[in-house]
This record gives structure tokens, sequence and C-alpha cells, in this order.
């Protein structure tokens, strides 16, 4: 099962580039200069310094509607400039009930009883105070917030990115949560490192990020700032090379300046072996040995029917002892399930992983524990496309052309709150039972 998301995000980058969309007039300079360090108020809570007992969650961050402000249309919603029923990407619809009204925007979809169903923006700052408001409610370490690699050449796309690491910089100091960033290098060409480099270097000129002493929620490992970059080793026909990253990891660990972070790469699922999505190159694992945190991306990668022995088994526990004897750190990825046939215009499977009311999740993250693991990485907090979200969604989506999955009659909170559950798991403070546990009445 080819399940990529380099896939999903040329097919999505694509569609919002002929998007409709207000105008945006600021130049690529304009945005950059607009990058400045924190100055808002901080909130003691998790402990930043390390990612060991953890459980954070990746933080796409880039869904965008008409009027939003970020002048780009529809991203990451729908197909060729339109969302409606039928030209849908998404397959789950997200609970807006608790944003302010200014910030949840009509759709031409409808709920059953013929009104209007709305839908939010990652570019408005109460979405994103929000969510991080829902990890610190329920118990959730913090996020990598991915910022598209492929994106930091336009200035509209640019101008969104920043806005969003903005943003989730300010909620996660306000509410006691951990972020850090993390480079997605989906749709990357040899050609665009050297702006990726330029990027990195604004960051820490500009906004300090990793380096900002009223910055109190950037989350460190080992002592130092961590930068996760992912995408290394794959073999899906991707246009950079091994070289190319290793410029780019080599930079962020060690050029005078810029260097002196913990680097966490995202890795191919059979990285330890070179099979399957590895690419076959005898270099992959020296590259490999560079990092501080390696972490395989899992989604799509088994079904639910896997049993805990055998992830146990098959995977983690030899990626966590190939780790140890390297001295490297180990961060596995959970996910709560998968479905993408909305966003491949229904030649694939509704539903193609269940999520077993949660179980799927907890059997993973069972797996991760008893294999060794001391950190944990949820895919993802906010994904729609692959219907990976663990964050708030409704029981009752829009009806019409493009399904939408139902959380099967569960609260619209419970993978919020069973991500809790494995983080108090994770950390030894409730038991690691066979069955999720049950969440009190």
């Amino acid at each position: 099962m080819n399940i990529f998301r380099h896939l999903i995000f040329v097919l999505l980058f694509a569609t919002s580039a002929v998007a409709m969309a207000e105008e945006m007039t600021l130049s690529r300079e304009e945005i950059i200069a607009q990058l400045a360090p924190y100055d808002g108020p901080t909130t003691v809570g998790t402990d930043v310094s390390t990612l060991t007992g953890k459980v954070v969650t990746g933080y796409q961050g880039w869904f965008g509607v008409p009027g939003d402000g970020s002048g780009r249309g529809w991203v990451h919603l729908g197909r060729g400039g339109k969302f409606a029923p039928g030209a849908c990407s998404i397959e789950i619809w997200p609970d807006v009930s608790e944003l302010p009204k200014e910030d949840r925007f009509p759709t031409d979809f409808r709920f059953a009883d013929g009104t209007v169903a709305e839908m939010f923006s990652s570019y408005r700052k109460s979405t994103v105070l929000l969510h991080f408001q829902w990890m610190k409610e329920y118990g959730i370490d913090g996020a990598l917030v991915q910022r598209f690699s492929n994106e930091v050449r336009d200035p509209k796309a640019l101008n969104q990115r920043n806005t969003v690491l903005k943003n989730a910089r300010e909620a996660a100091n306000r509410h006691g949560r951990g972020y850090a960033l993390m480079y997605d290098l989906s749709g990357m060409r040899t050609d665009n490192f050297e702006q990726v480099i330029e990027d990195w270097k604004n960051l820490v000129d500009r906004m300090k990020l990793g380096r900002d002493p009223r910055d109190q929620a950037y989350l460190k490992h080992n002592g130092k700032p961590l930068v996760a970059v992912w995408g290394i080793g794959f073999n899906d026909d991707r246009k950079y090379s091994l070289k190319d990253c290793e410029r780019l990891i080599d930079l962020l660990k060690d050029d005078p300046v810029y260097g002196g972070n913990c680097v966490m790469l995202g890795v191919p699922y059979y990285w330890r072996e070179q099979k399957g999505d590895t690419v076959n190159d005898h270099d992959l694992h020296r590259v490999l040995l560079k990092a501080d945190i390696l972490s395989p991306w899992a989604v799509g990668r088994f079904g639910s029917e896997r049993s805990v022995e055998d992830m146990q088994k098959k995977a983690i526990a030899p990626d966590v002892a190939w780790c140890a004897e390297k001295k490297k750190d180990y961060l596995p990825v959970v996910w709560p399930g998968f479905s993408w046939h909305n966003l491949r215009a229904g030649q694939a499977k509704f539903d193609q992983i269940p999520r077993r009311k949660g179980e799927f999740l907890w059997q993973q993250c069972l797996a991760a524990k008893q294999g060794g693991a001391t950190m944990l990485y949820v895919a993802m907090f906010d994904e729609l496309d692959e219907a990976t979200s663990i964050f708030k969604t409704t029981n009752n989506p829009p009806v019409g052309e493009s399904p939408f999955l139902k959380d099967e009659g569960l609260p619209s909170d419970h993978y919020l709150w069973l991500t809790g559950q494995i983080g108090q798991m994770l950390r030894g403070r409730i038991a690691a039972t066979p069955a999720a546990p049950l969440r009190p009445r």
C-alpha cells in the first residue's frame, strides 16, 4: 500500500494553486521582515526540556478558506479550486462549535437538517489557540508544527506557514505546552534546498527560534533545541537526494551559528532493513546516524488487525535495540486509523483502516511501550485528508456526494481523551492493559 505524505502534498498543493482567492499584496521580503522574537505571556506546564516520557502530536496547520486573510482560497480541503460535495479531499468533518462565529466559515456542504456546514481555517489565531487549549485540557504534551519546505518560496504560502508557526508559539506558551519545528520535505527538489537553508537562517535570525529566552515553550532534548526533518530515505521517486538531506542535517547539527540542535529525522517504516518503502542506498544508515532521534512513518503501513506482539517483535523492539546500540533515541509514530476515499476521488476504499473506537491506536501505543519506546508521536492532531486526526470531530457530518467518517457514536473529544490516557500509560501512571481504558461516564 503506497500511502505517502508526498503524494498527498503534491495533489493538494496543486489544487490550492488554482484556487480562487483574495489578493495578498505583501512581498516575500516583507513577509520575512515580520518575523520577530516572542513577546507574549507564558504559562508553566509540561516539561519542555526533554521528549522522554512525552506524547506529542503532529500539527499540520495547512487548511485555508476564502476570506480567512491568507489569500489562498480553499487549501487542503477541495479539488480544482472548489470545496463542495463531489469536490472534496477530506474524510472527516471537524467540530467547530467552540470557535468564535467570525472564525467559522460557511461552505457548500449541508447537514441532514439543511443547515450550513462550517469549516475552520488554520490561518486564524483563535483556531490554533483553541487546538493547543485542547492539548492542555487532555494532557497532550505538545506538537511538532509542520513547515512544508516546498512552500517557503511562494509569498502567500510562506505567509501562512509563518502565521501558523507564530500562532503555535503563542498558543504553546499560553497553555503550557511544548512545540517544535518539523520541516516536511514532500514535494522538494534538489534546487530548493538552498531556500530551505535560507528559511532556517531567517527563523533563527529573526524569531530566535529555539534560542529565544522569552519563548519558554520550545521543545528541547538532550539540552538542545529540537528540530525535525521529515522525508529522509523514501523510495517514492522523490526529486532530491540523500546528499541534499545530509547538507541540511549538517547545518542543523554543526553550523557555528545555526546549528547546535537536536535533530529528529522522519524516516520510512522499514528504514532499518532497507526494504519496502525505503530507498536502497548504501549511504542511508550513514546519514541516519547523524540524527539524534529516528522516527519511522507508520501511517498506512499495516492494518488494524495487526497484533501487539507482531508490531513489537517485527518492528518496534528491533528498532529500539538498533537505536540504543547507536546511542540514538527512537520516536515511534502511532495513528488512530486511515481513510482517503475523497482525496483519491473515490478510487480508494472508504474507511480503509478502521479506528475500532480507539482500540487500534491503543494497541500501537501498548506495543511501543512494551517494545521499549519512551516517547510517542501521534499522527496527526488535525489531519482531515487521511482521517488520522485526533482533535474534535462531529458524529453528524454533512450529507451528500462526498462521504465522511463518523466516530462510531463516540463523544467528539474521544481521541483527545484517549491520547491523554496514552501519555499516562507511557509514564506508568495507569496500567498498560491489553484493552483501551473505558472512559468514566
